[in-house]
């Protein structure tokens, strides 16, 4: 039953990434605002207001509707100029950026928010006007509603001055790396500090009883408290075989258990595994080097050719490689200091080729770029602690002057790649 019902909480914690889920909150906001002033209108908050502050209360039939129709005209139009922008803003990331990067830019809560903003202007000002009745008796006349409307209004013009601000930020790579670095660099702060300075390590899991995943998709959370609060209270090591953020599809092995478990605590298991077809940056830092190594990519290709692009990548790329360096290939969840779950991660030897096999071949015949990448890995390799990081790195450094050399002829060039110890 516990199960299901952190199963619940965590779908709905998944909505909030959807572009339409704070806009559905604020509009419900806005509908149910609308109803309460029904409610003070009923009883005489207008006719209160007008004895008392007179200027607060709109005391005119046609002047109380042709100002709701405007401002919900007038919301309709900024809304969808609003919209409009996100589409372009969705469009030339995918085109010029990486078709990666949406997910992170439709899940902007500012601009959710504003959208919402929007629609529940619109709403209240519709549920409003249809409040107003014909006979134009001062008293039934909504006025302090209609007041509320005008201010309503004007929240919705500083949302779009804002949203303008908002969106021309937004669309500049700069700021787009800057976001997607502080998200990761997070992230892995996070999975760094929670590591512990434990070398107990599971036995082989060869002979484990091996459960397939339920489900196509990106392995894109896990609950790995709940997994090991089962392991605990059934005494038996659990052993995660998916990396997160990987494409799983149906049968493919999911996790391993020490001991054979019955069909109800199965089903309790698998209710932690979360698969979505989009994967966020939150959830899975891998993402991050995968976007920063696109975006580079796209910069080198023939068609945008923005080599300057395509360095900040490599810079921002370079601090993340420095944070993982400090994070263990090997990864525990423990209760009271003792490891219950074993999580397969994505190693830093695969992590550094798969970014390393990209820029090789679409940077590899820019100097500049190789020196970049040579410093970035030289650096690297000078921070390493652990010796098979350090292998990884050298291998990384000779594939590249190996590949450099065979694009790049300049003498000049080639003898400053040659060199392993330069400073740039």
């Amino acid at each position: 039953m516990k199960e299901k019902f952190l199963f619940i909480l965590r779908s709905i914690f998944k909505l909030k990434d959807k572009i339409a889920f704070f806009p559905t909150l604020i509009a419900f906001a806005g509908s149910a605002f609308a109803y309460l002033m029904f409610y003070l209108e009923s009883q005489g908050i207008s006719k209160y207001l007008l004895d008392i502050v007179p200027d607060l209360v709109i005391n005119n039939t046609d002047t109380a509707r042709t100002l709701l129709t405007t401002i919900t005209a007038g919301s309709i139009s900024i809304m969808v100029f609003s919209f409009s922008m996100v589409m372009v803003l969705l469009n030339q990331a995918s085109s010029n950026f990486s078709p990666r990067l949406l997910p992170g830019l439709i899940s902007n809560r500012r601009h959710q928010v504003i959208l919402g903003i929007y629609v529940a202007t619109i709403l209240y000002c519709i549920f409003t006007l249809i409040s107003i009745r014909p006979s134009g008796n001062e008293y039934q006349l909504p006025g302090f509603s209609v007041l509320l409307a005008i201010v309503f209004m004007v929240v919705s013009l500083g949302a779009f001055i804002y949203f303008i601000h908002s969106i021309s930020q937004s669309i500049q790579i700069n700021n787009i790396m800057d976001k997607i670095f502080k998200k990761s660099s997070n992230r892995l702060l996070h999975l760094i500090d929670s590591e512990k300075d434990n070398k107990e390590s599971f036995k082989s899991s060869d002979n484990w009883n091996s459960y397939k995943s339920y489900k196509t998709g990106y392995l894109q959370n896990i609950s790995l408290e709940n997994i090991a609060e089962i392991a605990k209270k059934h005494e038996c090591k659990i052993e995660i075989s998916a990396n997160k953020g990987a494409f799983l599809l149906e049968k493919d092995i999911l996790f391993k258990t020490e001991i054979e478990l019955d069909e109800e605590t199965l089903g309790g298991l698998h209710t932690n595994f979360d698969f979505a077809k989009s994967e966020l940056i939150e959830d899975n830092y891998v993402l991050a080097f995968k976007q920063l190594t696109e975006i580079a990519v796209k910069a080198m290709s023939p068609g945008i050719n923005d080599p300057g692009t395509a360095l900040n990548a490599i810079d921002y790329l370079s601090q993340l490689y420095v944070l993982r360096l400090k994070k263990n290939d090997i990864s525990f969840t423990y209760i009271d200091d003792i490891p219950w779950v074993f999580i397969s991660t994505v190693n830093f030897s695969s992590l550094l080729y798969e970014a390393m096999a990209s820029l090789r071949t679409y940077c590899k015949h820019d100097v500049i770029l190789v020196k970049r990448l040579l410093t970035m890995l030289n650096n690297l390799k000078r921070l390493s602690t652990v010796e098979a990081y350090t292998k990884s790195i050298t291998e990384e450094i000779e594939n590249l002057k190996t590949d450099a050399s065979h694009s790049i002829k300049n003498e000049r060039d080639l003898a400053l790649i040659a060199s392993e110890n330069f400073n740039v």
